[in-house]
């Protein structure tokens, strides 16, 4: 319990903010041929208060032995119940890509990872000419995605965002942004309480104003990753 102050506490000092940067461990996971058998590389990015290896089953039914599917996992990760509910060996952990607290370099943090992800991917496997990559953000992993695009070594051929927005300090206006070079897709459930109408409407018209090409899918379902639509996806994906 955090003890109120005293009316008589003098105030606290000035203090001065300082930043290293350090090296850490991050994991991601994969389903899928790491070799020649895969024609495509899919890199799924899960939302808050998820972790990869959860997040990576719903990615199940596109495992054909033709793709290679691999969800990193957010840096930052915390108990999902207060230690009153469960003890520690009994309570879910989530992992969270930012928090509006020192966020730019969380930002910058995540996507030096993300990028070592993708090296670690690309030196594991034994072709990478030829094949396609796709990256999917859902929920909080959509802005996170699209940062990682714009400001990464990553160039994929399709970016899908899932239940989510595009991030808002992205210069859409730019002819020479990394969003245009490939295919953007929404997908987005009608039942998704986070992507609301009014926020859909926002980003088609801010879509529109920078003229930037996309698409947008919707589905019956809520704020998850549905088979269907996502077999949809990748079979229209497989065929361009």
């Amino acid at each position: 319990m955090t003890e109120p102050l005293a009316t008589n506490e003098a105030a606290p000092p000035a203090t001065q903010e300082h930043h290293i940067r350090t090296t850490r461990h991050g994991r991601f996971f994969t389903l899928g041929p790491a070799d020649e058998r895969a024609r495509e590389v899919w890199f799924v990015l899960h939302g808050y208060g998820n972790l990869a290896q959860r997040f990576l089953r719903y990615f199940s039914p596109l495992d054909d032995g033709t793709r290679l599917i691999v969800a990193p996992e957010a840096l930052n990760r915390f108990y999902l119940v207060p230690p009153e509910g469960a003890s520690a060996k009994d309570r879910l952990v989530g992992a969270s890509w930012m928090t509006k607290e020192d966020r730019q370099n969380e930002i910058d943090d995540y996507v030096r990872y993300l990028d070592a992800v993708a090296d670690a991917v690309s030196a594991r496997a034994r072709r990478t000419v030829g094949v396609m990559t796709v990256v999917v953000g859902f929920s909080q992993g959509t802005a996170t995605a699209a940062r990682w695009v714009t400001t990464g070594r990553i160039r994929p051929r399709h970016l899908i965002l899932w239940g989510g927005m595009l991030p808002p300090e992205l210069e859409l206006h730019r002819a020479d942004h990394p969003l245009r070079q490939l295919s953007l897709r929404f997908v987005i459930g009608s039942d998704d309480g986070f992507a609301t109408p009014a926020l859909i409407g926002e980003q088609e018209s801010r879509l529109r104003d920078a003229r930037l090409p996309y698409e947008l899918e919707r589905f019956d379902g809520g704020h998850a990753i549905d088979a269907k639509p996502l077999r949809s996806i990748a079979a229209s994906i497989s065929a361009r």
